[in-house]
């Protein structure tokens, strides 16, 4: 099988009008046999599918046999296809764009790593200058993770580069108008001045790479704060007499949980523990890729640290977890076997959940009049066939 973003495809040149026969989830709710009229990249309206057809003057694309739901959304991904946020570069933002359409994902936020502030800055400032010039998925900001975290939970970032809070450098940051999202360990010195400004700047703020006590974690949810990064991984654990970090993440219901369904980073029983506790309204999957998704294995870098993956597990050299090579289709899938919940319950979770978390609903995470025409196709196996951005096909799986 293979995969093809081409360019000179009639789907890339024709604005569609309409899918028929589309088995849709909405993600919340299943509607067989729909047609789905497009005007300007949006959805116009949507209605049973009538069993005269389609005049041959419509743009139209039969979906009978694929499932059809809203565009994946990745809110936390380094990479793929050797390329790397960090980069700075309109070539691997142009890869990681398509790269990401190929496995159903219609919007991701490109995550930079704890580095010098003059790396980060041109990071941010390259997804400014390019977001919308790329040929797959939209680019819709950046999520910064770290440099503002503990050292005593770094996992795999750079530890020479861990600092508090520096009031210049962050304002020059959020100044740039792409930073959507920023990881932070709200213990640290100079957090809450932080936490504040960035609340007051509609930056949202996720607890990460952490050793927070439970009452940190909800101090830091009284500030603002309403995300987790990869629970339980990079942060204080739970413990029967002192709940900390997860705890906190776990008890909180303000709070929505980003995690990793990859079978590495969490065993599937702490999966189940998870979805019992946060319901999956307010779970968040995603990838946490690095550059090496997408290839072989081999020796990467990620920020600076060699990390070397084999049988497509990333680690640096003392064996910490250096992000995955997981992608969202995967994680939907792994998510439906390792916890014996169908496709409907756990699309939201890289659909809805993360628009909801990043105030992007309903213009895109759902279908419904008047959003986005960001589209997945699946097949009956819930593989990745076609992806669809505003109206117009990025990417088409042929055999």
């Amino acid at each position: 099988m293979k995969f093809t973003h081409n360019e000179n495809s009639f789907y890339n040149l024709v604005m569609l009008n309409r899918i028929i026969h589309a088995d849709l989830y909405t993600p919340d709710q299943f509607f067989s046999n729909q047609t789905v009229e497009i005007v300007d990249g949006k959805i116009h309206s949507i209605f049973p599918t009538s069993k005269d057809g389609i005049s041959n003057t419509t743009a139209c694309f039969n979906a009978q046999g694929l499932i059809v739901a809203p565009g994946l959304i990745d809110i936390h991904t380094h990479g793929g296809l050797g390329a790397d946020t960090m980069d700075a570069t309109l070539k691997a933002l142009e890869t990681m764009s398509a790269y990401l359409s190929q496995h159903g994902i219609t919007s991701f936020f490109a995550t930079t790593v704890t580095n010098t502030g003059e790396s980060i800055y041109s990071a941010l400032t390259t997804i400014r200058d390019f977001q919308h010039k790329l040929p797959g998925a939209v680019l819709l900001g950046a999520h910064v993770e770290g440099p503002y975290i503990n050292i005593m939970q770094k996992g795999a970032q750079n530890p020479i580069f861990f600092r508090a809070p520096q009031s210049e450098e962050y304002r020059a940051w959020i100044e740039t108008g792409i930073v959507k999202l920023i990881t932070i360990a709200p213990e640290i010195e100079g957090m809450d001045d932080f936490i504040r400004y960035c609340v007051k700047n509609g930056i949202e703020l996720a607890i990460g790479h952490s050793s927070a006590t439970y009452e940190q974690v909800i101090h830091a949810a009284d500030l603002g704060v309403r995300q987790a990064t990869h629970l339980f991984n990079g942060m204080q654990g739970l413990h029967h007499r002192e709940p900390g970090t997860v705890g906190g993440i776990l008890l909180d219901d303000r709070i929505f949980a980003q995690i990793i369904v990859d079978g590495i980073h969490l065993h599937p029983a702490i999966v189940k523990l998870i979805i019992a506790l946060k319901g999956i309204d307010h779970i968040i999957l995603i990838s946490d890729a690095m550059r090496a998704a997408g290839l072989s294995d081999d020796t990467y870098d990620l920020g600076g640290q060699e990390v070397i993956v084999k049988e497509g597990v990333a680690r640096i050299s003392n064996g910490s977890l250096a992000g995955s090579t997981l992608t969202l289709d995967v994680a939907i899938r792994n998510m439906m076997q390792f916890c014996d919940v169908d496709f409907q319950k756990a699309l939201p979770m890289a659909t809805r959940v993360p628009a909801k978390a990043m105030h992007l609903l309903p213009q895109k995470g759902v279908i419904e009049v008047g959003s986005d025409a960001d589209l997945t196709f699946f097949d009956k196996t819930y593989q990745v066939r076609s992806t669809m951005v505003q109206g117009k096909f990025v990417f088409q799986k042929t055999e």
